[in-house]
C-alpha cells in the first residue's frame, strides 16, 4: 500500500471520527455552559455543570422519568432474551417446511412500519382497557408488550443458533434432559455473547423508545426519559444548558451497558453472522 493511499484512508477515517463524536462532545460541552452560550454556538467548556446539574433536580421530574424507563426497559429486554431466543431456537432446531413458511411471514412483518401499527395496536388497548385496566391504556404493560420481541430478534437467534455444535444436543439428550432443559442448561450459557448483543440491542432500542410511549402513556407521572426531554425542549422558554444536562444523564445509562457489554456484543454479532 503506498503512502499516498495510507493518508488518504487515514484521513477518511479522521474525518468519520470527528463527524460521529463531535455530537456527544458538543452535548458534554453544551452541558457546562449557560443557555445562552449554547445559543451562541460556544464551543469551549464553561463552569455552570454544577448550577445546571442543580437546576435538573430542582426543577425536572428526572427521577420518575429515569426510573420509568429503566423499568421499561430492563422487563422488555429480560421478556425479549427468553421469548426470542426460544423462536429462533424453536425454528432452527425443530425445522420443517410449515416452520419455515411462518418464518418468512414473520420476516415479512419487518417491512411494515411500526407507525402504520400504531392505530389498530391502541384500538386493540383501549378495548382491552375496559376489560383488563391492568394492561390497558396508560400502564407500562400497555408500552412493553408490542416491544417486547421483534422479527428481528428473532432471526438473530435462529442465525446464531446455527453456529451451536448441534453434538452438545445430542449429548444432553442422552443424559436424559428434556428439551426445555437442554435449553436453559446448555443453550443458554453456551450463547451468552448472543445473548449479551441481543440484550444491549434491546435495552437501548427500549430505553430510546419514544413513539408508542408517547401515544399510550397519558399520565405525567408515568413519562419516561424521552418523553421528559421531548416535553423540556418544546417549552416557551428552554434552557439548553438544562436540556444538555438531562441529555447527557439520559445518555449514561445506555454507555454504561455498552462499554460494560462491549467485548460480548461484538463476539455475538460476529459470531451470529459468520
Amino acid at each position: 500500500m503506498s503512502k499516498l493511499k495510507r493518508v488518504l484512508i487515514y484521513l477518511f477515517l479522521s474525518v468519520s471520527a470527528i463527524v460521529s463524536v463531535f455530537p456527544f462532545l458538543w452535548m458534554i460541552i453544551s452541558a457546562t455552559n449557560k443557555s445562552v452560550d449554547v445559543t451562541q454556538g460556544k464551543l469551549l467548556p464553561g463552569s455552570y455543570l454544577i448550577e445546571n446539574v442543580k437546576k435538573v433536580f430542582d426543577t425536572v421530574d428526572l427521577v420518575p422519568a429515569l426510573l420509568n424507563s429503566a423499568r421499561i426497559s430492563i422487563i422488555t429486554t429480560l421478556l425479549a432474551m427468553l421469548i426470542a431466543s426460544l423462536a429462533g431456537y424453536g425454528f432452527e432446531i425443530f425445522r420443517s417446511k410449515a416452520k419455515d413458511v411462518v418464518f418468512s411471514i414473520l420476516l415479512l412483518s419487518m417491512m411494515i412500519p411500526f407507525a402504520a401499527l400504531m392505530v389498530p395496536l391502541y384500538r386493540m388497548f383501549g378495548k382491552i382497557s375496559n376489560v383488563a385496566p391492568v394492561i390497558g391504556i396508560d400502564t407500562v404493560s400497555a408500552v412493553i408488550l408490542p416491544t417486547v420481541t421483534t422479527a428481528f430478534l428473532i432471526f438473530f437467534f435462529r442465525q446464531s443458533t446455527k453456529m451451536f455444535p448441534k453434538d452438545m444436543l445430542e449429548a444432553g439428550r442422552i443424559d436424559g434432559l428434556t428439551e426445555l432443559g437442554v435449553f436453559f442448561r446448555i443453550f443458554v450459557p453456551t450463547m451468552r455473547t448472543s445473548y449479551a448483543a441481543a440484550a444491549i440491542i434491546t435495552f437501548m432500542t427500549s430505553w430510546n423508545n419514544y413513539l408508542w410511549p408517547l401515544v399510550v402513556l397519558q399520565s405525567p407521572e408515568k413519562r419516561t426519559i424521552p418523553l421528559l426531554i421531548s416535553n423540556l425542549g418544546s417549552s416557551y422558554a428552554p434552557d439548553y444548558g438544562v436540556n444538555m444536562t438531562v441529555i447527557l444523564i439520559a445518555t449514561l445509562p445506555t454507555a454504561i451497558v455498552f462499554f460494560l457489554m462491549q467485548k460480548h456484543f461484538v463476539a455475538g454479532m460476529t459470531g451470529s453472522v459468520k
